[in-house]
């Protein structure tokens, strides 16, 4: 998994521990009911999964999701409340949710099985739920249990973060998939069984990277969001923010210029990033990837080659083995680098 993620057991009880720049289990391992340990791994997975997740969406933007912007709780009040945030938590919870729920239709948790609660009742004109659906409530409630418990504070960050959280959950319900069953004489389907299940985790990735290129901005009381953790009120999710933006990632605030190097802010800028230039089998948006890394940051775009060895020319010989020739090519990959004698561009892209 990386040096982001080791996973170790221990007298039969597992442990996930992330790196200092990534949130952890072990807050809830403290202080949670002992019967919700043998979730832990799973939990830990699911978070793991999110974050990979997160730097597969991001791979291509001035922010790619670094190590250093994976913490969850707001205990430490380093915390930003922009729309990145907003999207680690999302996939976060929701990567919890996925492996969770994917685990309890496995058979994996002693209490825990398919969805039959729908199971015999009519769906709709031709078709009726049975089979196994995927048992996304429970992978909800104990996302909620660990996830949310991460999170200590009692200001607008806080309630921001629980909401997105939230949002992550949701999106995994959201883009379930209904899968059926022909059933009649001869195969001709006169009614279905149909039951629901998890889309592929690519899928709610892709999902939450639309819903944070919308995200909606919440204006909040200043003094309240500067007072950070200390706010004394208990406000009420409903008191701050829309009911029916629930489904939707929020953020209290712009984010940083992500072009520059800041390291007040963990910000590593964007000078070094490799780019995307003359690909083929990439999207409109990767191909863009050099102007909006490199360019638009007041960078240019370098050029470097390099010879790779791959197989070639490969050929079946009886019997039975393939022989291949090695044959030599050169790759071009393209970077931000600083123009010889210039100096750091302050402020000269948009923050995303």
């Amino acid at each position: 998994m990386g040096d982001l993620f080791m996973l170790r057991v221990a007298v039969g009880i597992c442990y996930a521990t992330f790196s200092a720049s990534a949130w952890s289990v072990n807050n809830f391992l403290i202080t949670g009911p002992k019967a919700y340990l043998t979730y832990t791994t799973s939990v830990a997975l699911g978070a793991q999964s999110g974050i990979e997740e997160c730097k597969f969406q991001f791979a291509w933007e001035r922010w790619n999701c670094p190590e250093n912007a994976l913490q969850l709780s707001t205990h430490n009040r380093l915390r930003s409340a922009t729309r990145e945030t907003s999207f680690i938590h999302a996939i976060s919870s929701a990567g919890v949710v996925y492996t969770i729920t994917k685990n309890c239709s496995m058979g994996d948790f002693e209490n825990c099985g398919c969805d039959e609660s729908k199971n015999g009742k009519t769906g709709g004109h031709g078709w009726i739920w049975g089979g196994c659906s995927d048992n996304v409530e429970f992978g909800e409630r104990i996302s909620k249990l660990f996830v949310d418990s991460l999170e200590k504070g009692k200001d607008a960050r806080a309630l921001m973060n629980l909401h997105n959280n939230r949002a992550g959950r949701l999106a995994v319900r959201a883009t379930m998939k209904r899968t059926c069953k022909c059933h009649g004489i001869s195969g001709s389907c006169s009614i279905q069984t149909c039951w629901l299940q998890l889309a592929n985790f690519r899928e709610m990735g892709n999902y939450l990277k639309a819903k944070y290129d919308r995200a909606l901005k919440i204006e909040m009381d200043k003094r309240r969001l500067r007072a950070g953790n200390s706010a004394e009120g208990h406000w009420a999710p409903t008191e701050a923010f829309l009911p029916s933006a629930e489904a939707e990632l929020i953020f209290l605030e712009e984010s940083p210029d992500y072009c520059t190097h800041n390291s007040s802010l963990g910000i590593y800028g964007t000078e070094g990033r490799e780019c995307l230039q003359n690909s083929h089998n990439t999207s409109r948006w990767e191909q863009c990837s050099c102007g909006r890394l490199c360019t638009e940051c007041g960078l240019q775009v370098e050029e470097k080659r390099t010879e790779a060895i791959s197989s070639c020319n490969c050929k079946f010989q009886w019997c039975c083995t393939v022989k291949c020739d090695q044959c030599r090519h050169v790759v071009s990959k393209y970077y931000c680098t600083r123009s010889p004698g210039s100096a750091w561009s302050q402020g000269k892209g948009s923050t995303r």
